[in-house]
């Protein structure tokens, strides 16, 4: 008899939109409710890829290229492509915080190429459900530490947002959360979301985005 398959969960949203916390807060509920569970998020600041990534964040490096940007944070996720699969297939539930969507939402909010930015992540792990932490940009700008890295600059989350929307809206697996209500609620969302959401007999890729 086949193993059960676990489920691959994608948190994305707007920086100091919640999602790390209720990723470990998700976690820790799956764990109680018996399942395997492992803890991601891109960029993997410990990766080589990601350790480019977090120099460049907190403005320790340079890098003139927006496209050089963009691949890296790829690969960075491409590195942990075959890891996420086999542990969905051994029957781990895997929460993530941040996939290719947000990759894909910045570089496009940044005036890169729409086509040319989504080719790097087509044949990455599908997600068996993507949600969305949805916030107003000023509430997230009021949370603490915004601001400290590159990318926070309110003007590009607001478009980063609406780019995000238009991924939501080409595919059924997003689910929104709001993201502006308390701790406690938004976590109760969250459950109640994986807890309804519907796994197929094996995982998927990404064949477009």
């Amino acid at each position: 008899k086949r193993m059960k398959r676990g489920a691959f969960i994608v948190l994305e949203g707007l920086d100091r939109s919640g999602k790390t916390t209720q990723a470990k807060k998700l976690a820790e509920w799956l764990k109680y409710r018996g399942e395997r569970v492992e803890l991601m998020r891109f960029p993997d600041r410990d990766e080589p890829f990601g350790k480019v990534i977090d120099a460049y964040l907190k403005k320790e490096i340079e890098l003139t290229s927006k496209q050089a940007l963009h691949l890296a944070f790829s690969a960075d996720r491409w590195e942990k492509a075959k890891k996420i699969e086999s542990l969905v297939d051994s029957g781990t539930y895997i929460v993530c915080d941040r996939y290719c969507y947000s990759g894909v939402a910045y570089s496009i909010a940044s005036d890169l190429d729409e086509k040319w930015v989504k080719c790097a992540d087509i044949g990455l792990p599908r997600p068996d459900i993507i949600l969305r932490f949805d916030v107003e940009a000023q509430v997230a700008a009021q949370r603490g530490g915004f601001g400290d890295e590159r990318l926070e600059c309110s003007e590009l989350q607001k478009r980063v947002s609406i780019e995000m929307k238009k991924l939501a809206e080409r595919d059924e697996r997003w689910k929104i959360v709001n993201a502006n209500e308390s701790m406690e609620s938004v976590h109760a969302q969250v459950v109640s979301l994986v807890s309804s959401m519907e796994l197929a007999s094996q995982m998927d890729t990404i064949s477009q985005l």
